[in-house]
């Protein structure tokens, strides 16, 4: 409070129960308040009321709501009665040529389905690891990511007899955009949240995407992508062999991904989102 900004950008909504201190001393605040939380399994009562207050708290104490998926845009509209700014979320582009990471888990380029996510039951990774132990292929199964709240859920996934299924953990930096640039396909299994970060990733590193077959995903990928259903028993395992059976269509799909990312999600656009509300909140001229 006691420095002098220009305007303070907080991002999620549960933080916006102290979004109105930097406005006592006259500094805007811009709330980003990414997806809807209360929906996720992970929280008991007590945390799904503590998300829909600050949601509440959000559009009460900023200056102005950044929403980063139409849903969540027209969400804020239809319960609060409150206009936001569409901003998405970017991704790198930059390729890097080595490939260090993918020699640690023993995979090859394009020899792989990537699956990227927290490891928690509404990320669906139980249902992607139990459909692929269906599918005949050699190719293996990276499954990058963790939640130390959820051990238990965590061992049984890696309880699988499959030893095409490799756990990798947490990967950052250019070990995961090794794995994001050289997979054969990419796996978005999420039910819920706005634009998933590491989707994005997926599409503007060129992977062709199988997806959910959720409103969230369809915004984001249109027809630059294959989709399953979790209500289909079997048709994640159909689609995969599909796709693996198919390396002309997949190689399609992968133009069309990168495409879509960047004409709709480079850091460009995004960045010239920011700065245009950012300017408008300051009165620049």
């Amino acid at each position: 409070m006691k420095e002098k900004y220009d305007i303070i950008l907080i991002c999620n909504s549960a933080n916006s129960y102290i979004s109105f201190l930097p406005r006592l001393v006259g500094t805007p605040v811009a709330i980003n308040v990414d997806g809807l939380e209360w929906q996720r399994a992970k929280w008991n009562k007590l945390g799904k009321l503590f998300y829909r207050v600050s949601e509440w708290m959000a559009t009460l104490f900023a200056n102005a709501i950044v929403t980063d998926a139409k849903l969540i845009r027209d969400y804020y509209k239809k319960k609060f009665k409150i206009s936001s700014t569409l901003i998405p979320y970017g991704f790198r582009t930059d390729k890097p040529e080595t490939v260090d990471v993918l020699k640690k888990y023993g995979v090859k380029p394009k020899k792989y389905i990537l699956y990227v996510s927290r490891l928690e039951p509404e990320n669906n990774a139980h249902l992607v690891v139990k459909a692929f132990e269906q599918v005949k292929t050699d190719y293996k199964l990276l499954i990058v990511g963790d939640a130390p709240y959820n051990e238990e859920y965590i061992s049984k996934l890696k309880s699988t007899q499959d030893k095409r299924i490799i756990f990798t953990g947490y990967v950052f930096g250019r070990g995961y955009r090794e794995l994001q640039s050289n997979a054969y396909f990419y796996v978005q299994a999420t039910e819920v949240g706005g634009t998933h970060p590491a989707l994005v990733e997926g599409m503007g590193f060129g992977n062709c995407i199988l997806a959910n077959d959720v409103p969230e995903h369809h915004e984001v990928i249109e027809d630059a992508g294959l989709y399953f259903s979790t209500r289909n028993n079997g048709h994640l395992t159909t689609q995969m062999q599909y796709l693996l059976e198919n390396p002309d269509l997949t190689a399609e799909y992968r133009v069309k991904a990168e495409i879509r990312a960047n004409k709709e999600y480079s850091w460009k656009t995004v960045t010239k989102k920011y700065e245009d509300l950012f300017k408008k909140m300051s009165n620049f001229d």
